[in-house]
């Protein structure tokens, strides 16, 4: 494959997605509108090539914060939306929530996360200073609603009994997880630390030394608990999640690797995590899976227990290059080019059956699990991969 024209397909694929407002919609043809997750880790995404969709991304959401408790759109003030639908239309597929939708626990970290960012790339002040009230709001639910038990970690647990069960990016309605809520999701804990430190960085500019100080010290017990009540002794690895009487879910799985990006894995941790991701219960030809195959309750047909998701594993490809992991980084950045290449296009999630690639987005394939051919997350993080001056294509 030539670098040039796959960054130009990426590119055309991105161009389709992004809205009037200058966001990126989730995906196509299903989840085309805004997305809280969706919408900010594509503009994270795409801070190295085009930042001018972080800014369009955070300032519609902003916008749509939430003021209020609501228990049917999960509302709460400071909370950053899950989803949102335009039309009467598509409004109607979902009678039983409301929308905006706010129904995802990771969003309102990212929106601080991907502001910093933003903010730490370019030379816009002016946005920051137009969105502090939001990003000020924004923190504040972390300890206010976030913190659903007062023990540190965030938390979710649905308000409205037909909302979404499980709300980090492996979502869903019914409790495919195998946890019981409140859920304390292990990558969740990272996205919190990563947020205390970019709420900290963004005081620290306008001066205000005392509220950065709380910010990072905020941080600082984060990392030192998610580090002490996450870890499996047995399996040297973090668990899943903790539940709602903080038992962890000792699963195998790639949410852990999230964690290196935020920086939330103590030093000596950072080889055997690194390590472990590239087992073969969980390392593909095509990228890291969802779930380790030594699990029991693993399928590699399913959405959140077994498929490999392009967007996460560029969770992993930053986060390696972060570790300082680089040769481990290009193993990722190389698996999902080959399924770019085996493929002609990078969906939104895809199978590997005894190292075989399965294209779940194909309109003729008979399974329960219909991927997206165009999803914005994963469009994005492969640009991101090759948009780096090295970034060679492989063949």
């Amino acid at each position: 494959m030539d670098a040039n024209s796959v960054r130009a397909r990426l590119h055309e694929d991105l161009d389709r997605l992004r809205s009037a407002d200058g966001y990126l919609r989730a995906g196509a043809p299903r989840y085309a509108t805004l997305f809280g997750r969706d919408s900010l880790i594509s503009a994270w995404q795409s801070l190295s090539f085009d930042p001018s969709i972080a800014a369009a991304t955070l300032r519609v959401l902003a916008s749509f914060q939430g003021r209020t408790v609501n228990m049917k759109s999960e509302e709460q003030p400071g909370k950053i939306l899950h989803e949102h639908r335009f039309d009467a239309g598509s409004r109607a597929e979902l009678p039983e929530w409301e929308f905006p939708y706010y129904g995802s626990v990771d969003s309102t970290l990212l929106f601080l996360i991907v502001a910093s960012e933003y903010a730490r790339r370019t030379d816009d002040a002016r946005l920051i200073t137009d969105l502090w009230p939001a990003l000020v709001a924004a923190h504040r639910w972390i300890g206010a609603h976030g913190d659903i038990d007062g023990d540190g970690f965030v938390e979710y647990e649905r308000k409205n009994p037909q909302g979404l069960f499980h709300q980090g990016w492996k979502d869903g309605s019914e409790n495919h997880l195998g946890i019981e809520p409140p859920v304390a999701i292990v990558e969740v804990q990272g996205y919190a630390y990563a947020a205390h430190r970019a709420f900290a960085s963004l005081v620290e500019t306008d001066g205000d030394a005392e509220v950065a100080s709380s910010a990072d010290a905020a941080a600082d017990r984060l990392l030192r608990r998610l580090n002490e009540d996450f870890w499996m002794d047995d399996r040297a690895f973090f668990a899943l999640a903790l539940d709602g009487r903080k038992r962890m879910r000792r699963a195998v799985t790639s949410n852990p690797g999230h964690l290196l990006l935020c920086g939330a894995v103590e030093p000596r941790r950072v080889p055997t995590v690194v390590a472990r991701l590239f087992r073969e219960d969980l390392w593909t030809p095509y990228g890291v899976r969802t779930h380790a195959t030594s699990e029991p309750d693993f399928d590699p047909m399913s959405y959140h227990r077994g498929t490999v998701w392009p967007h996460d594993n560029w969770f992993l490809y930053r986060g390696l290059l972060a570790a300082n992991r680089r040769a481990e980084a290009h193993r990722v950045r190389e698996a999902l080019l080959r399924a770019y290449g085996e493929l002609g296009k990078i969906p939104e999630l895809y199978a590997v059956v005894d190292d075989k690639l399965v294209d779940l987005s194909a309109p003729a394939l008979n399974t329960n699990v219909k991927a997206n051919p165009l999803q914005a997350w994963a469009a994005a993080g492969l640009l991101d991969m090759i948009s780096e001056d090295d970034a060679g294509v492989s063949p």
